[in-house]
């Protein structure tokens, strides 16, 4: 039986780009041309004869390329298709999600007629395409008149006969081939994308066995909201970094690209591209697009436990739960002051966390966020650092985005939930109520269980960065008469000193406060089976392991006395408490020491120790 392609089929999927059950849509048959391989779906050509249109098979529809059904040249119905728009307009890209193959490869690429006497195209398998002069073709429904020239032209050739009367740069943006960042690979060598910038880091300097230099990277979208990072060193950073400007939208072609890196990866792409002083780089003015200014994939403030000190950086919305003032923090490596700021979101998980805006995020939109902080703003932020501060806290980074109010539905429809229940729930931090058994949450203080021995025999642990382990121990001593707090702001907890004449000074708010807080700071002794050691505490844990706050200990002293003040600190000692600690090296009198600090403390879940010890015991048998 003769196989039909559908006469203007390509002109059917053009005027109708979301189909559904209910789209009254005639058969649609076409062959496939330039049919590729890219990543784990294959890129090609819909063609009808007369009009063409670059297209993809979803991942799903692979098999039937390896297994042969769908053929270069064959011919394919397509069931169910996504049509989506480039920006320019001057071509579409087809997203096939359910076809089956009809015919395998004809023998050439089928050219279009001008006229069908019949209504379809009648092909067979193999068949030749070749029509002499003057003949009239009855078993294939063609005629064709002599000496007519026929041509399939693509979509961008169309839209340059529709627009050749337009000025030569912008006929040249209209029917430039745009290639989508899925379509890429690493053994594609001629390609131009059409890309936003939504990320932009600084200029960075290094310095290595091979000499010195500078980088920088750029986040780059297309309109489908495909990301990907282009990196330039270099002649190519110092030639590119003044012309890539955030927000704007580029051609750039002319570049690599290899598999990333998925520990120093920040974009969900399997490739990143490199980009060298030969890269074309040219702005796409005054044209309209519709490539998405920032896009986001948003993690849920209860899921960010598993993210705690590694690479991956967050995107997170929250609804504004309070703005601090503006702090100076001095760096260490090059004692520079740099501005910070504190916010608190919330969001539907009915979950805060703290969030550390630098530089010229703290001082521009934190004042924003601070100016309208009694509206309860809803905020997006992109490329957050996921720390362990408080159990759980972000920080931003230079090449950080902070949206405000942005229009999403996921904005939409935090407002709409934090305005009908969410101002009225209680809020928890994210980092207060998490088990040390919780796979899930924060890093486990199971998974990298140690004894104090092992950090204590271990003089070089840290060296190269704070180390991070579990320990389950004994508090066996709090010496009374060490200094245990320190005055602190009550606005962001820094220390203060009494200012001349009333109150106390506060450097980082710069400013004079009637009142301050008690903070803890103090150093106690652990014990475990194997050993002990001095370890130091900073307020939150000291407040679990005493039982009270600085202040309230305090007042106990003040009114009750030098031996209720001890009474409360021995109650203290004595009892298990599972440890989260770090490790790292300090100097003191010249000699070099480990300073081990408490930076998470939770009770024994009996329950859970029981099964982690019969683990561990059923490990050691199995290595017998």
């Amino acid at each position: 039986m003769a196989i039909s392609i559908t006469p203007d089929a390509v002109s059917v999927i053009l005027a109708n780009p979301c189909p559904d059950s209910s789209s009254d849509l005639p058969e649609i048959i076409v062959q496939v041309l330039d049919l590729k391989a890219t990543g784990n779906k294959y890129m090609f050509m819909a063609s009808d004869g007369k009009l063409k249109v670059r297209a993809l098979l979803q991942s799903a529809l692979s098999s039937e390329v390896t297994s042969g059904n769908i053929q270069n040249l064959g011919l394919i119905r397509i069931l169910d298709y996504t049509l989506n728009d480039i920006p320019t307009k001057n071509e579409k890209f087809l997203i096939v999600s359910k076809c089956e193959a009809v015919s395998p490869a004809l023998e050439a690429e089928y050219k279009a007629q001008v006229k069908a006497e019949e209504g379809g195209i009648s092909l067979k398998p193999n068949q030749s395409m070749d029509v002499d002069d003057d003949v009239k073709t009855e078993s294939a429904g063609i005629v064709l008149k002599p000496k007519q020239e026929v041509m399939t032209k693509s979509a961008a050739q169309i839209v340059h006969d529709q627009h050749g009367n337009m000025a030569p740069a912008a006929r040249m943006a209209m029917t430039r081939r745009v290639h989508p960042l899925v379509s890429l690979n690493p053994y594609q060598g001629n390609w131009t994308i059409k890309v936003r910038v939504t990320g932009k880091g600084n200029m960075r300097t290094y310095k290595n066995a091979r000499g010195e230099g500078c980088v920088f990277n750029v986040e780059l979208t297309d309109e489908d909201g495909t990301q990907i990072q282009a990196t330039m060193f270099n002649e190519a950073a110092r030639k590119f970094f003044d012309k890539f400007q955030m927000g704007k939208v580029y051609y750039i072609s002319k570049g690599t690209l290899k598999v990333a890196n998925k520990q120093f990866k920040t974009v969900q792409n399997d490739y990143e591209m490199t980009l060298n002083e030969n890269s074309d780089v040219e702005e796409a003015s005054n044209e309209a697009t519709f490539i998405p200014e920032t896009k986001f994939s948003f993690v849920p403030i209860d899921e960010l436990g598993p993210y705690v000190n590694g690479r991956e950086l967050v995107d997170v919305i929250g609804v504004i739960q309070s703005v601090s003032p503006t702090m100076s923090i001095r760096r260490k490596s090059n004692n520079e002051t740099i501005p910070k700021r504190d916010i608190v979101i919330a969001d539907e998980t009915k979950k805060t966390v703290v969030v550390s805006l630098w530089n010229d995020l703290a001082t521009s939109v934190g004042q924003e966020l601070l100016d309208m902080a009694d509206k309860s703003p809803v905020v997006a932020i992109k490329s957050l650092k996921v720390g362990e501060f408080q159990g759980v806290s972000l920080s931003a980074l230079s090449k950080s985005i902070v949206v405000v109010d942005p229009d999403t539905p996921e904005a939409k429809k935090l407002r709409s939930w934090y305005d009908s229940e969410g101002k009225d729930t209680s809020m928890a931090s994210v980092g207060s109520g998490l088990s040390p058994s919780n796979k899930n949450g924060a890093r486990s203080m199971y998974s990298d269980r140690v004894s104090l021995s092992h950090i204590t025999s271990n003089p070089s642990l840290g060296e190269e960065k704070p180390a991070f382990f579990g320990i389950k121990a004994y508090i066996s001593y709090i010496k009374p008469d060490q200094a245990m707090w320190y005055r602190a702001c009550k606005t962001c907890n820094k220390k203060v000193t009494e200012a001349v004449g009333s109150g106390y000074w506060c450097e980082g708010c710069q400013k004079n406060e009637d009142d301050c807080s008690l903070r803890y700071i103090m150093v106690v002794k652990v014990s475990d089976a194997s050993g002990e050691a001095f370890l130091s505490v900073f307020n939150d844990q000291a407040e679990k392991i005493i039982g009270c706050t600085a202040d309230e200990l305090n007042e106990i002293k003040l009114q009750d006395g030098e031996a209720s003040y001890q009474k409360k600190l021995k109650e203290a000692t004595w009892a298990p408490h599972l440890f989260r600690v770090s490790v790292t090296p300090h100097e003191y009198n010249n000699e070099k020491r480990q300073r081990i600090t408490i930076r998470a403390v939770a009770p024994i879940d009996y329950a859970t120790e029981s099964k982690y010890l019969a683990e561990e015991i059923s490990k050691m048998k199995l290595s017998k």
